[in-house]
């Protein structure tokens, strides 16, 4: 069965994004980058993938990626439809309409959707965010993969967005970068 993998990025005090969801103070710089682009080139969005100089490097860990609506509007702020063509892209939401065939929209249940994507053949499906989504999805999510930046926010979208409910991982493996960074890695109980 597939594995699906939150792959995210997190500031010291747990927040994915700004209040207006910004996140460009997660810097992709030095030996994090490095690491990035060499084990999970696939996480990279296609228009940067050719300047990066990974154009045509194979998907290493996941064949799928997962957003919710507030994740994928900033690539559609930039008249980028397909933000992920090298990967098959679903897009979580009420409110949004098809634009690209290349992204599904799903407007039903993320839970039963997953566990369907789940028993498909295939590599890892990767939640790319955002915090309501990984909120449904937290009973499914097998892994996570969290890279926390050496930032404080205050405020902003959090890591999980969600009743209370505890849910327990076991820490697999943490990798500390120059940049100050680190790639925590936590598999379900």
């Amino acid at each position: 069965m597939r594995k699906l993998t939150y792959y995210i990025a997190t500031s010291v005090d747990g927040f994915i994004a700004g209040p207006d969801g910004e996140f460009d103070f997660f810097a992709f710089e030095g030996d994090l980058a490095a690491a990035i682009l060499a084990e999970y080139p696939e996480t990279l969005p296609t228009h940067a993938r050719e300047p990066l100089g990974i154009a045509s490097a194979p998907n290493t860990t996941f064949d799928t990626v997962l957003m919710g609506r507030a994740t994928y509007e900033p690539a559609l702020a930039l008249g980028v439809t397909s933000p992920y063509a090298h990967l098959r892209q679903y897009v979580f939401s009420r409110t949004l309409e098809q634009r690209d065939p290349a992204v599904e929209i799903v407007a039903g249940d993320p839970v039963e959707f997953v566990r369907d994507l789940k028993r498909q053949a295939g590599s890892g499906i990767w939640l790319c965010g955002g915090a309501t989504l990984a909120g449904h999805l937290i009973g499914e999510i097998d892994e996570l993969v969290v890279k926390r930046y050496p930032v404080v926010l205050g405020t902003g979208i959090p890591l999980f967005r969600a009743p209370f409910a505890v849910t327990g991982f076991a820490l697999r493996d943490t990798r500390a970068f120059s940049t100050g960074a680190t790639i925590s890695t936590y598999a379900k109980h």
